[in-house]
Parts: structure tokens; sequence; C-alpha cells
């Protein structure tokens, strides 16, 4: 655990007994009570987050009751890196347009298409991206799965041209403004595509020699020895395990250096892929062949280029959709769109966010970033937030470019509150102590539970905005962000966690 300051462990002593506070906000054996004027509050919550082990952190704060009466604002209207918290903009959003989110879609989804050459060969097979986040391939598939396409394949044809994977149904963005470059090589990181299989990652698997001075051991997973690997990391005879995966921007080879001890447990490593759609394609035909269809071809793609009239600001039509030529041989059925909603929000998955955004893209354009993007803003739009409150880049929160202020967060919250789909909408945040990326925090304290809210992290970055229940059973809606935190200064969460401890114990 971070070490707290002198101040923090204070806060934390006066907030021991809070912990026994029951549910109608009655405190036991005479514990003190952080109730009082907002800014006797705001004074206490300053104090915590004040910590002298987190010197030089920029802080905001803003809470309210469900009915807009404001409890906490301590530099609301100061505009902060909310890092994976721009995800609740792009899901709520995809709650407040999108139809049908809990049912599957046999009209959407990925498809295979045979295309004559018009030499007398044999047809090409093309892979048709339909945006599906949840398209899957390997053992573990069981349904909406590449292999399923393959098969339907096989009882038409033996032998086929090129495998081609098209993923123009979206614009090659493949990742977004302000992404850091050192991130492509992550499974975080990865490329963004409408032909995405697997969540677009590869996974190599990490184990040492059986003496120092060995290589150490490493092989792609079953399936995904799609990308070449140089290996230079060595077994040593005791320490711990320090390994870096390094993939230079316009190469497809993986190094991997560092060294694990002698004796040490296997690691997977997830490793992000610059063009998905080769990929795919690279697997489909991997299928093909083990159930007997020659290839006589290439693996090759097809690709969007993005264009000046697929930002929506330009005021230029937007560009003509791709009619896939050939025959369609067999499509899937995409799954309901809850499920990759809810893991985006949950686990804070950046591809599945990127993906809806372009999804929503869809709605008024051609599928852009951009034309996701101004859904977004229009939403926030009628939500009654100003322009000048928030600058958003994506939809996963990537971006070092995004800026939003409390006030304005918490106010969203508020407005997502009074929305039809907004119950349904909340149910999708981690709990905290309880599931996603909230499952280890807020454990044994009263907000374990208790508080539903997304979670936010960058280099100098923590962020969490969302609904907890106080004492005094009260819904509060709040947003709070940790900016400019220096690196020797670990992260903000503990402090964070207490400051919201005491929020809700105080109200």
């Amino acid at each position: 655990m971070m070490r707290l300051g002198a101040a923090v462990r204070a806060a934390l002593s006066s907030l021991v007994l809070i912990g026994a506070l029951s549910v109608g906000g009655c405190a036991a054996l005479g514990a003190p009570s952080l109730a009082g004027p907002a800014g006797d509050l705001e004074g206490r919550l300053s104090v915590i987050l004040d910590d002298p082990g987190l010197a030089g952190t920029r802080w905001g704060m803003m809470a309210m009751t469900l009915d807009g009466q404001v409890l906490v604002d301590i530099r609301a209207d100061d505009r902060f890196s909310p890092a994976s918290n721009t995800k609740i903009f792009a899901t709520a959003t995809a709650f407040a347009l999108l139809q049908g989110l809990d049912a599957p879609d046999p009209a959407d989804g990925t498809s295979i298409r045979l295309e004559d050459r018009g030499d007398g060969g044999a047809v090409d097979v093309v892979l048709v991206g339909a945006g599906d986040p949840a398209l899957g391939d390997g053992p573990a598939c069981m349904t909406n799965c590449l292999a399923q396409l393959a098969d339907a394949v096989a009882t038409r044809t033996l032998r086929v041209g090129d495998v081609i994977g098209d993923d123009r149904l979206y614009p090659d963005e493949r990742r977004g403004p302000g992404w850091a470059w050192e991130d492509m090589q992550e499974g975080f990181g990865t490329a963004v595509s409408a032909l995405t299989v697997n969540d677009n990652i590869v996974v190599l698997q990490v184990s040492p020699g059986v003496r120092a001075g060995a290589p150490v051991q490493a092989a792609w997973r079953a399936g995904d020895d799609l990308l070449p690997l140089v290996n230079t990391a060595v077994t040593v005879a005791e320490g711990e395990a320090a390994l870096r995966l390094e993939r230079r921007p316009g190469e497809d080879a993986v190094r991997l250096y560092g060294r694990m001890p002698v004796g040490g447990a296997a690691i997977p490593l997830r490793v992000g892929l610059d063009d998905p759609a080769r990929m795919a394609a690279m697997r489909f035909r991997s299928l093909l062949e083990a159930r007997g269809v020659t290839v006589d071809g290439t693996v090759r793609t097809r690709h969007r280029p993005l264009d000046l009239s697929d930002d929506p600001a330009r005021g230029e039509a937007s560009p003509a959709g791709v009619e896939p030529g050939g025959v369609e041989a067999a499509r899937l059925a995409r799954p309901p769109l809850l499920g990759s909603l809810t893991r985006t929000a949950k686990f804070s998955q950046n591809l599945h966010a990127e993906l809806m955004l372009r999804r929503l893209g869809r709605v008024e354009g051609a599928g852009s970033s951009a034309d996701g993007l101004a859904q977004v803003r229009a939403m926030l739009a009628t939500a009654g937030i100003q322009p000048s409150a928030f600058d958003l880049y994506d939809g996963s929160g990537l971006s070092a470019y995004n800026r939003v202020s409390p006030r304005a967060t918490a106010t969203f919250l508020l407005w997502t509150s009074r929305q039809p789909w907004g119950e349904a909408w909340r149910a999708t945040l981690p709990v905290g102590g309880r599931d996603g990326t909230l499952a280890r925090r807020f454990v044994d304290t009263p907000l374990e539970g208790r508080i539903f809210a997304k979670t936010g992290t960058l280099n100098g970055v923590n962020a969490l905005a969302g609904f907890l229940t106080a004492a005094s059973g009260r819904t509060l809606v709040v947003a709070i962000y940790a900016n400019d935190r220096p690196s020797t200064a670990g992260s903000a969460t503990e402090v964070m966690d207490l400051a919201l401890v005491a929020l809700a114990a105080g109200n």
C-alpha cells in the first residue's frame, strides 16, 4: 500500500469508526461525523487530498445529490485529463442512440464473400469485417467464431485464390490522436479495425530456461504465430522477472528482452497488432488449409483510407459506403452489443470503446472516429455541458489530448440518471469491492457494493466518476481527478478512495 502522509493518517484514524455506520447513517460508538456545511466538508476532504506523498498532484472534485445540490466543489471548473473516464461518454451515447443493445443482429455480423477473379482461376475469399468486437478464433471459441466461416467455405469449394481481409466498413484509423507510440505494442494499445479477432492481440508464452545463462523460452500461443519473434531474454540465477517487448513503428517483428529467474512462473505477454485485417486473413488462411482447402494465392487486405469528408466538422457529404463484390457465402450473427458495452465499462476495454465510437459514427456518417465524436458531443450538449468544459479526441481515453472538468462529468452523470436508459447504463459500471476495475478497491469499507463508478489511469493520472450510496442512503454523483502526479509518487487511488469514503460518511 502507498505510504500515507501524516494528515491523511489522522483523517484515516478519525474514519475508522465511521466504517461501522449503518445504512441509515447513524454512527456507532460515537464516531465523528463529517456532516456539516459544504465548505467544512470540502476542507476536510482537502486535508485528505493534500497528502505530502502526492505533493505536486493537481486535484479536482465535484459531488452532488440527485436533485442537483452541490456538496463538494474543489477546482470543479478546471479541466483535467479523464483517462478512461472518457469511456462513460461513448458508452452512454450508445445507450441513448442505439436500439436493440441486448439482442443479436444477424444482419450486422462478419461475413465471407466469394469473388470471381476473371482469369479462370479459383475464386478469392474475402473476409468482410462488420465492426464486431466479439469475433473470436481458437479452441476456446464456441460461438461467433472464424472457424464457422471456414467451415462454410470448405463446404462450397476446396480451392481458392487469394484470402483477403476487408475492414473498409470503417476508415483506416488504427489509433487515435494523442495516443503514445510506445503503447502500440501493448494489448491495451492495439490497432482498431472493423475486422477484429481475439481483441486484436496475440499472446506470447514466456518461461525461464533450465539454468542460468540459458535463453528464456518463448513461444506464441496456438494460432497466434502471426508475427516474427526476436528473443534476447536470458535466464538468471535469482531475482525478479523483468521482461520487455518492443515492436518498432512500421515493423512486424517483436523483440523480447530482459531476464527471468530459474524456476520462475511462466508469464503470458499480450502483444497488440498493427494491421488486424491482415492478421485476421492470415488466421483464416490457416483455418482453410486445416480443412483441406488449397490456397493458390496470397494473403492481402482492403482498407479504406481516411478522407477529409470523414470529418463532419468540414460540412462535406459523408463518403459513400463500400459495396463488397462477389457472392456472400456465409454470415455470422453479431452478438448483442450490451456484452461489449459492459466489458468496456467493467474492465476498461480500450479496443471495444473505440469500435463502439465508430459504430456511433454510422448513425449519421460513414463510421469514422470524428463521426462518432460528433454524436458524443451532441449528447453532451443535450445534457447541458458547455463545449468549453471538455475536449474529446477518442472513445477510450488513451489520448493525452482529452480534457474534461469535474463539474461537466458530474452534471453529465446527473443527466444520465434521469434518462429512461440511465439505470441500465449504470449497471454496466464497476462495483466497488465486487467486480471489474473496482474489484479490489473499497473492500471492507462502507462503500463496498455501494459505489458504481468508472476508473481511469494514465501516466500521472488517476480518475473516478460515478454514483455512490452515502451513509444516509441517498445517492450521490461524484467525479474526482488527480492529474500531474509526479512519477515518484505512485498511484493516487488510495487517497482518492479515502476521500470518497469520507464523502459518503458525511452525507
